[in-house]
């Protein structure tokens, strides 16, 4: 069972260019579009990225509004789904109440896509109905109203997923779209089977597919292939297969890579032991490709937003640099013209400001001479104190339990066992801790972080890596005045590689070799590990951080 597919928003979508807009402000923006209607999905990001700025800069909200929705999307169909909420999310202040409906539409329907994916069920309910509030088409109510359903029936909340389908059948208008009518036909009937195993679903489903079939609707006929073999399973092993596997050429003669993959799942599940071997080794082979295309979505995806930022700070840096210039020219200029008198008062007041800024760097030495030893206590401390004051509504309980972690590890310093209670995986371990130094002034970004990446890693690895990358973030907050900052995690084999980058104002030498990080580079030798500090570039940081998984 299925939620909608992004296509009939994106139709609609395309259908509603704003207006009020020269071809030459819109270049970049239509440049997008042509890219994304040739399918070429990884260059209309880029271009929608850039028209995002272009847009914004010259006023035009509702069509950088535009600009992110359909990146967001784009970054749910590859498999970014934490990213496309992202960029969703930041879309939704660029769009107007009243006169962006279509995108605010497509933007909520995006919104509870990705969650679905992401497994968060009861989230995913509140953006569809947010979806279906600004519908103004019939037809795409119906579909968020079907997508609805979907996520109640994975909450296995049959019952309210059969009343919603039941009472958008009953509506007359939907025999007008013979395609909508039968995606609800179908769910209907499946639903029903879910509820109570004895339905008898197959004259249902049988009759959805051959409907989709007169109506030439593939992702239609995948859906009820794929029902119809679940259905009868535990019935007709022989019918079931035989389903999957026209489910199985349908997907391979039209390219879609997801509905092969799951096709290819329920054959090893249903064909004879001896037959299996193939099959998983499709299945193996094209799984890790489609995991390695995500890694590689996300990666680019994330870079390209940070690469902007990056590149629209120093834009402004230039631009407010050469505005001192010319401050400093017309002062030079005023203060000829004032004569001896003007320029004994802007010397005396110089003479002041010059003096205050000594006092004050004196008070930042004395205090970065007073600063204690960055170590793990030290930084588990200032994690917890970030993150209280970078969210309004922080779990104090939770902000006691990590203060108590820390004063376990503060008991013996060089014992640091790993919490044998903490449940949380260790990707999101690492996506909380990045995520905490994420504010109003600090953007934050991550590619690459998921299970597969920590997979085999032991805990006393994934402490040091965790107190490695929070002396990094530490650092970065009370050193280097960034506020891009990204993290890039890749696997090879039996290495993985980190690489961290910022836009700030990099490391001294004695920093990197003194006391501030030295906790890092023992850590690093400790797992028997290299890294590298870059920084040679005119403005920012890089790192690049390698160790074996064993």
């Amino acid at each position: 069972m299925k939620t909608f597919i992004h296509i009939l928003f994106i139709l609609i979508l395309c259908s509603c260019h704003k207006k009020e807009i020269s071809k030459i402000d819109r270049k970049t923006y239509d440049k997008a579009y042509d890219f994304y209607d040739a399918s070429e999905k990884d260059s209309a990001f880029i271009y929608f990225n850039r028209a995002k700025d272009e847009l914004i800069e010259k006023g035009y909200y509702s069509h950088a509004g535009n600009s992110l929705v359909i990146m967001g999307i784009i970054q749910c169909e590859k498999g970014d789904y934490y990213g496309s909420q992202e960029t969703a999310l930041s879309a939704i202040k660029y769009l107007n109440i009243q006169h962006d409906s279509a995108d605010l539409s497509a933007n909520y329907n995006n919104l509870g896509i990705a969650s679905q994916s992401l497994k968060e069920y009861n989230k995913a309910i509140v953006f569809y109905d947010k979806a279906a509030q600004f519908s103004t088409d019939f037809r795409y109510k119906i579909a968020q109203v079907n997508n609805k359903a979907v996520s109640y029936s994975y909450l296995k909340q049959y019952d309210s997923a059969i009343s919603i389908l039941k009472k958008a059948l009953s509506n007359p208008n939907l025999k007008k779209y013979p395609t909508t009518y039968y995606r609800i036909y179908d769910n209907l009937a499946y639903n029903r089977f879910l509820k109570n195993p004895s339905y008898n679903a197959e004259p249902e489903l049988s009759e959805a597919l051959q409907a989709r079939i007169r109506e030439k609707d593939i992702n239609g006929q995948i859906t009820s292939l794929s029902h119809l073999s679940t259905y009868l399973k535990d019935k007709d092993n022989q019918k079931s297969l035989m389903n999957v596997k026209e489910m199985l050429k349908i997907s391979l003669s039209h390219h879609l890579a997801n509905d092969r993959l799951e096709a290819l799942q329920k054959i090893i599940l249903l064909e004879h032991p001896e037959n299996i071997k193939p099959y998983f080794e499709k299945y193996q082979y094209l799984n890790d490709s489609l995991t390695s295309a995500r890694n590689k979505s996300k990666s680019q995806f994330a870079f390209e937003r940070f690469e902007a930022e990056k590149l629209k700070t120093e834009n402004v840096q230039k631009e407010n640099q050469i505005l001192l210039q010319n401050i400093g020219i017309a002062s030079l200029i005023l203060l000829l013209i004032g004569g001896t008198i003007s320029g004994s008062i802007w010397i005396k007041r110089r003479k002041e400001r010059l003096q205050k800024e000594n006092e004050l760097k004196i008070k930042e030495n004395e205090l970065k001479i007073s600063k204690k030893v960055h170590d793990v206590v030290a930084n588990g401390i200032y994690q917890v104190m970030t993150k209280i004051e970078n969210q309004e509504h922080f779990d104090k309980d939770k902000a006691l339990d990590e203060l108590e972690f820390v004063y376990e590890k503060s008991r013996d310093i060089s014992y640091e066992k790993v919490d044998s209670n903490d449940t949380h995986e260790f990707y999101k371990k690492i996506s909380n801790l990045i995520g905490s130094f994420k504010n109003e002034k600090v953007n934050t970004f991550l590619a690459g972080n998921g299970a597969n990446i920590w997979m085999d890693l032991s805990h006393s690895v994934q402490d040091e890596v965790y107190q490695i990358m929070r002396e990094l973030l530490v650092n970065m907050k009370k050193h280097s005045q960034a506020n891009l900052v990204a993290f890039k995690f890749e696997r090879n084999n039996n290495l993985i590689q980190i690489q961290y980058t910022d836009n700030g104002i990099g490391i001294p030498g004695e920093i990197i070799h003194g006391n501030g990080l030295a906790n890092t580079v023992s850590r690093i030798e400790k797992i028997k590990g290299s890294i590298i500090f870059d920084n040679t570039n005119e403005k920012g940081l890089k790192v690049y951080i390698s160790f074996p998984i064993s």
